[in-house]
Parts: structure tokens; C-alpha cells; sequence
């Protein structure tokens, strides 16, 4: 796997019947077979739980949600104590670029959830922005502010 910008985490892992390599999703309670992005997944939701004290117990991951009458899934979702989404965070591998096409996604699926934070990362650059209070832009952030913060 690529080497990423962000802290070098132990998760367990597995081979799974057919000789691939699986990761344990601490979220979920489950083995998930470790692809490029889910180890950029993996590598993201522990770095905020570990070092901007996000509390696992709000957090879901590859949550369903319907834009258009299609069914996604964000990569990650972070709640509020009172159960309100506050950020969306969208994984990439690390050889796809994040770029327009990145943000739209992003952007769409706050269409549905209204969070006040977009992040975007491949694991080696790492986008955070804050949606402005009138909501007619972005404010980008050098990082990703403290949970207690948002």
C-alpha cells in the first residue's frame, strides 16, 4: 500500500478464503477487504478519533443516503452529541486526484445531510472547509478542527 500522509496506525487484518487481504473496521465491528481507499478509510477515522478526539460512538461509516433517487454512501459521517451530521468526510485512493468532480460529490450529499464541514482526502492531501453561516460559500481550512470545536 501507499505510504500516506497521515499517522502510522495497527489495525488488524486478515486473509480472508480467497488470499485477500481484509482490515477490521472498528466502526462497523466487521472485516472489510483492504482496498487502496478503505486503507485510506481506515487511516482518516482513526486519525480523527486519535488526534481530534472524534468520538467513534457518533460516527458512521458508508452511510446510505438517497440524491436524486439514487442510492450512495458517504465514506464518513460525524454527528453532534445531540445526533445532527457535522461533517462529511470523502476518501479517495491515493492515486485519484481530489479535484472538482470531489467536491461536487461532496457537496451533493450535503445536499441531504446540511453538515457544517466538507472534508476531502486521498490520504496524501487532505481538504477541509467550512460552509459559511448564509451558506454562500466555503471557507477553507489549513486542518481539521478539534471535535469540541465543530
Amino acid at each position: 500500500m501507499t505510504k500516506l500522509n497521515l499517522p502510522v496506525f495497527e489495525f488488524r487484518t486478515r486473509l480472508n478464503d480467497k488470499g485477500k487481504t481484509e482490515i477490521f473496521d472498528a466502526i462497523r465491528k466487521k472485516y472489510i477487504l483492504l482496498t487502496p481507499e478503505e486503507n485510506v478509510r481506515q487511516h482518516f477515522v482513526q486519525y480523527l478519533i486519535d488526534y481530534k478526539g472524534f468520538p467513534p460512538s457518533l460516527m458512521a461509516i458508508e452511510k446510505g443516503l438517497k440524491v436524486n433517487n439514487l442510492t450512495k454512501r458517504t465514506d464518513i459521517v460525524q454527528y453532534n452529541k445531540l445526533g445532527k451530521p457535522i461533517v462529511i468526510v470523502e476518501c479517495k485512493a491515493p492515486n485519484i486526484q481530489i479535484n472538482e468532480e470531489t467536491f461536487a460529490q461532496t457537496v451533493m450529499y450535503n445536499m441531504q445531510l446540511h453538515v457544517d464541514y466538507l472534508v476531502m482526502t486521498n490520504g496524501l492531501k487532505h481538504f477541509c472547509c467550512k460552509i459559511k453561516d448564509d451558506q454562500s460559500g466555503l471557507d477553507y481550512l489549513h486542518e481539521v478542527p478539534m471535535f469540541d470545536e465543530l
